[in-house]
Order: structure tokens, then C-alpha cells, then sequence
């Protein structure tokens, strides 16, 4: 059964499984496991584990019964693909210098994997590495998945890094677990259907180790029982470090294995005493405890907050930005964007501090106020600016100037339903185009993009800027967009699956999730409303080096995330640049960058990037490269540019 309810969380991670020995009475593995043990699934050996091809005697016929874990018969077909992932055996070594190893290492890699396709398996667990060497594991393994179905394999692989000196580092022989996972996957060229399954040890690397793993494809954590400390109890818990990071895995959707034999004494059952009637409910599995445990840790998560809620469909699936100078916004688009209240209660600020500061209390009743909201769409802009005036006693004359037709409409019948006929003008026009009647004293504007000017907020506004006051306010003043390297192995696998150049040369909106990010951001352009200078341009560079933390470890750059952060008016901010964020806001996601080939970065090191906004007659675009610590092409987005053109 589930590990519990939390509300909309429907992802993999609710599902428990534990791993087995080999036992040939695969019904008896499930009813065990899972009606005695109240696990989801089994990770089991589909193969005797003592069968080695090169020992057995074929018959006369020239055929031998492979010793599987029964037949597929004594299983229903929902039951081996919904609670059965086929464990390969552990024993193989495909890279070992033994010649006869490898020829049966090889030749039951695949038998294994046939039988378990046959089955209709949904995963199936592939063993460590054995050596530093996996070059021909990983040419079989790709081999595999070529020529397969949609069987996902998962590599096991042991949680360890190259500064760990541990004995369970040690123990394993490796330096640095995620070194071998990158080789593995780079010689399967990324195949979407290879995931890793961690091996979580009694210790654990450093906190920024452990991060890379969030944006690599993990589907599974092997959870040994000696990971778990006894408390006052005698009963199993985890350091607060391993329960940090399995909290962490819920988040991310990885499931959970249980594995190995209970080290705690008030556990101990073993299976004869399923079927004793005497033995009480959390008894009758010696590992219940264990998964109890861990239900335990599900279960005191916080629940989601709505904003995580209304994002959970986004979460890694990639967006085409917005381009509403080219495209008219959709009804369900607006009231998508109208339902982020945090978002307009801080327009609502900045327009009540600018109101103030133009308008002092013993002017308020005689002096009126030139407001005009330029894209205006259905009007939220404009209740809050009026909003803002009933706030502060002040008095508004409003234009809400709206290039949509449709929403226009909209706008018109506000007027009548809300009273505001004797305040607010709308102009259904281009605000690049529209010859106002009046100057205005406060210019605002919602043309935000997840970068800040990639929606073209510069170009819009310096259109705009002509019917400003000398001393006239925008809100936003200003804007930044913010830049930092991140691993993020399925958007990377998401782009790539397109299988041609123009999907790595385009800016996508995403909510990233299954993310590491690599560096801190850092910022790239800056614009400011009302213009300085008519010298300030809107084509940009910018050379960026980030600095890759010494305790990371080595890492994949898949992309750039980018954000952005505005100063609407003084000290009032709206951003989602993550150390800055404007809290429960919901209107903007990340921008991602791609690029065609990942760059592997190693701790400490610098990474440099370029970065260019280009600006034509008619459009704008963004351009993009690494020149260290390897060089990448420079991504052209131009054929996926922002449409400027009247």
C-alpha cells in the first residue's frame, strides 16, 4: 500500500518497494512481500544466481531450460508489470579480464533482460559496475535498448565521492560514483530509458554532492538496512542527514528499496512465522519496521501548498514562451495569470508609494493623477491601480491601453459592471502606435518575461515612453535577468528527442524540478524605465564566469537556467530569482537555456559563458556559448526569435 496521502501528491515516490533473494515461488516472493509486508513491489532475481551458460550441459536437442524464477504462467501479467522489477544478477562482470566471465556475463545480460521483457517488466535493476572500466557494459547495455521495448533499466549505483574517505567508499572501490554513471550513460548516448537506482551507504557525501543527483535521472533509492541507526526504542530511524535526503527523494519522485536483513533485534521474524496467528501485525515482515519508518518520514512532510499544487503538471515540461506582441492571449491565459493575487498586491503597493510620493496629503483632494496601463489585457492592472488610489485618498484618471481586441471587450464591460465609466478610458490600440491625449504621470505595465525582457518589455516601453511626464514614474523601474549552469538530465533528453538543431537553439519556459544547480546566478542585463539616455541600447553581451564549489564534485551542464528580478517601484520587488523570489507567486516560470552538448564541469573549476541579446528591424533573439572549460557552438535562437514588427 501507499506510504500515505498527501493531497495531489500522485507521483512514484508514494510506492515503497524491497529487494529479495532469489526463490523460484514467485507467488509466495509477492504474498510475503506485499500482503504480509505491505510493500508496493519486489525488486527480484528473475535467474538462479549459481547458472553460469558456459557450465550447463545442453541436451541431445542442443537446448537447455534456463533456470528462471518460474514460469511466467504462475503470475498474472498486471502482477509481474505492476509489482515486479527484475533484479539481473549480480554476479555478472561484462568487463572483466576473465575471458569465460565476460562471454557468460554477456550472453546472461541478455537472456535476463529477454526474459524480463517477455514478462512485460516495467523496470529491471542493473548491477554496479564492477571496475573503473564499463565500456563494454555500457556498449551491451546500449545495444539493449536500441533494439527494446519501453522497459526502463535501472543502473545501480553506489552514493559515494571522491573526497569520501569512508570505509564504505573504500569498500566499493570507486572515487567518485557519479564519474561512473556519467561515463556509463555517455557511452548510451543519453538513452532516456537508462535511470540510475542509488545505493544510499551508512555515510553520505556533502550536501553539494548529493545535489548533482537531483538533476540526473534517478528513479530508484536502495536503502540497506545497516544505514539505520536503534532508538530509545530498539526500533530502526535515520541520521537527520539521510532523512534530509530521502525527503528530498519523495520530492523528486524516486522511490524507495528497501534492502538487506534486519539489524535491529525487535524486528526479527522470520517467514515460517507469517502464518502464526500469534504474531501481531507490524511482526509478521522483518522489515516492516523498516518501511514503517519510512511512511513515518512520508507522512510528516508538509502538505503542498497551493502554489505547488497548481504547478505540479508543469513541473520539467518544456514551454515555448509567451510572444503576446505576435500572438493575442487566449480567455484561460489571462485567467490563468488574473489568479496570482501576490503578484497584483505588489503592483497594488507600488502604485499607492508612487501616489503618495506625487501627490502630497494637502493636494490630495484637488490634484488628479495621469495613470495609464499599457497592456492592459482584462483589467486586473487597472483594478489595482484603482484600488491603490481608494488606499491612499488620492484621485486617478485612468487609460487602459489593450492591442487585443478581445480583450478589449472585455475591458468595456468591466466599466459598466464595476462603475468605472467616469474614471477609466480604454484604447483599443498598440501602445507603439497610440497618439495619447495627455502625458502621463505613472506609466504601468505587466510585459514581464521569465528573463525579464524576453517578452520585449525594452522595446514596448521605449515606444511608450513618449507620453511619460519629464519626471514621470514606470512601474517597473527596472529589471534584471539572472543566469547559473544547471544539470537537468530530462529537459536535456526532452530536447534532444526532437532529433534536430532548432529545439537546442530555443528559450524554454519550464518549472524546473529535477534540477541540481551548479553555481549561484548571476546577473546579465539590466533595463531602466523611463530610459536615461536615448544612446542606451536594447542589443546586450554579457561574458559570465561561474564557479563550480569545491565539495561538488564533478557535474554535467545541460543548460542555463534564467530568471528575473524587478524593482516595481522603490523598494517594492516582484522576481523569481530563487534567492529573491517573490513568495507564492505563480505567474512566471524559469527560462532554460540548452545546450547541444553538455559540458562536464569539475569542482572548483571555472565556466565560462557568453551571452548575447540581438536586436533586428523586426525581431529579437538571444544567443549563447560556453568557451570554458571546453568550447560549445554558439546557440542561435534567431530561428525561434521574438517577433518585434507592427
Amino acid at each position: 500500500m501507499p506510504l500515505g496521502e498527501r493531497q495531489s501528491d500522485k507521483s512514484e515516490s508514494r510506492y515503497c518497494g524491497v529487494e529479495t533473494q532469489f526463490n523460484d515461488d514467485m507467488p509466495r516472493v509477492l504474498d510475503f512481500n506485499l500482503y504480509s509486508g505491505a510493500f508496493d513491489f519486489v525488486v527480484a532475481p528473475l535467474m538462479d544466481p549459481s547458472y553460469r551458460p558456459s557450465l550447463v550441459q545442453k541436451d541431445g536437442l542442443g537446448s537447455g531450460v534456463l533456470p528462471f524464477a518460474g514460469s511466467d504462467l504462475v503470475l498474472s501479467p498486471s502482477q509481474w508489470s505492476s509489482h515486479v522489477v527484475g533484479k539481473i544478477s549480480s554476479w555478472i562482470d561484462l568487463d572483466s579480464e576473465d575471458e569465460t566471465l565476460r562471454i557468460d556475463s554477456e550472453t546472461t545480460l541478455k537472456q535476463e533482460i529477454a526474459w524480463a521483457s517477455h514478462l512485460s517488466l516495467q523496470a529491471c535493476l542493473l548491477p554496479a559496475p564492477k571496475g573503473t572500466s564499463c565500456a563494454n557494459y555500457a556498449r551491451c547495455v546500449n545495444q539493449i535498448l536500441q533494439g527494446s521495448s519501453n522497459m526502463q533499466l535501472w543502473l545501480r549505483i553506489p552514493l559515494v565521492k571522491a573526497d569520501d574517505e569512508s570505509m564504505d567508499a573504500k569498500s566499493v572501490g570507486l572515487v567518485d560514483s557519479w564519474e561512473t554513471w556519467n561515463s556509463f550513460r555517455l557511452l548510451c548516448e543519453h538513452h532516456s530509458q537508462l535511470s540510475v537506482a542509488l545505493d544510499i551507504l551508512s555515510t553520505l557525501p556533502s550536501a553539494n554532492s548529493l545535489g548533482r543527483w537531483f538533476g540526473e535521472s534517478v528513479r530508484a533509492a536502495i536503502l540497506n538496512t545497516d544505514c539505520f541507526l536503534t532508538n530509545s526504542h530498539g526500533c530502526p530511524c535515520l541520521s537527520k542527514r539521510h532523512q534530509r535526503l530521502i525527503t528530498g527523494f519523495f520530492n523528486h519522485s524516486i522511490q524507495i528499496i528497501i534492502s538487506g536483513n534486519s539489524v535491529h533485534p525487535k524486528t526479527s521474524v522470520d517467514e515460517k512465522t507469517v502464518h502464526d496467528n500469534s504474531v501481531t501485525d507490524s511482526q509478521r515482515h522483518p522489515l516492516r519496521p523498516y518501511l514503517d519508518y519510512v511512511g513515518y518520514l512520508y507522512q510528516k512532510m508538509d502538505p503542498l501548498p497551493e502554489q505547488e499544487r497548481f504547478e505540479l503538471g508543469y513541473r520539467d515540461f518544456l514551454q515555448s514562451p509567451l510572444q503576446p506582441l505576435m500572438d493575442n492571449l487566449e480567455a484561460q491565459t489571462y485567467e490563468t495569470f488574473e489568479r496570482d493575487a501576490v503578484k497584483y498586491i505588489q503592483y497594488q503597493r507600488a502604485v499607492s508609494k508612487a501616489l503618495l510620493d506625487r501627490v502630497p496629503d494637502e493636494e490630495a483632494s484637488d490634484k488628479t493623477i495621469v495613470l495609464m496601463v499599457v497592456g492592459a489585457g482584462r483589467g486586473p492592472l487597472v483594478r489595482a491601480s484603482l484600488q491603490a488610489a481608494e488606499e491612499t485618498g488620492r484621485k486617478l484618471k485612468v487609460y487602459a491601453v489593450e492591442k487585443n481586441p478581445n480583450a478589449v471587450v472585455t475591458l468595456h464591460a468591466l466599466l459598466k459592471l464595476e462603475g468605472w465609466e467616469d474614471t477609466v478610458t480604454v484604447v483599443s490600440s498598440d501602445m507603439r502606435c497610440w497618439n495619447a491625449p495627455e502625458k502621463a504621470d505613472i506609466l504601468v505595465s505587466e510585459l514581464l518575461g521569465s528573463f525579464g525582457d524576453n517578452e520585449l518589455s525594452p522595446e514596448c516601453l521605449d515606444g511608450a515612453q513618449r507620453f511619460l511626464k519629464q519626471d514621470g514614474i514606470s512601474i517597473p523601474s527596472s529589471y534584471t535577468s539572472f543566469l547559473q549552469p544547471v544539470t537537468a538530465s530530462k529537459l536535456y533528453n526532452d530536447v534532444k528527442a526532437h532529433k534536430d538543431l532548432v529545439h537546442f537553439e530555443t528559450a524554454y519556459v519550464v518549472k524546473i524540478h529535477n534540477v541540481a544547480r551548479l553555481a549561484p546566478t548571476q546577473p546579465v542585463f539590466t533595463f531602466t524605465h523611463p530610459k536615461c539616455s536615448d544612446k542606451q541600447t536594447n542589443h546586450r553581451y554579457k561574458k559570465l564566469n561561474f564557479v563550480i564549489p569545491d565539495d561538488t564534485g564533478s557535474a554535467m551542464v545541460h543548460g542555463f537556467a534564467g530568471y528575473f528580478d524587478a524593482t516595481l517601484y522603490k523598494d517594492v520587488h516582484l522576481g523569481i530569482e530563487p534567492s529573491t523570489a517573490t513568495p507564492n507567486m505563480f505567474s512566471w516560470f524559469a527560462i532554460f537555456f540548452p545546450l547541444r552538448k553538455p559540458i562536464c564541469v569539475n569542482p572548483g573549476s571555472s565556466l565560462e559563458v557568453h551571452f548575447w541579446r540581438c536586436c533586428g528591424s523586426t525581431k529579437v533573439w538571444y544567443e549563447w556559448c560556453v568557451a570554458s572549460p571546453s568550447s560549445s557552438p554558439i546557440h542561435n535562437s534567431n530561428g525561434r526569435s521574438y517577433w518585434v514588427g507592427l
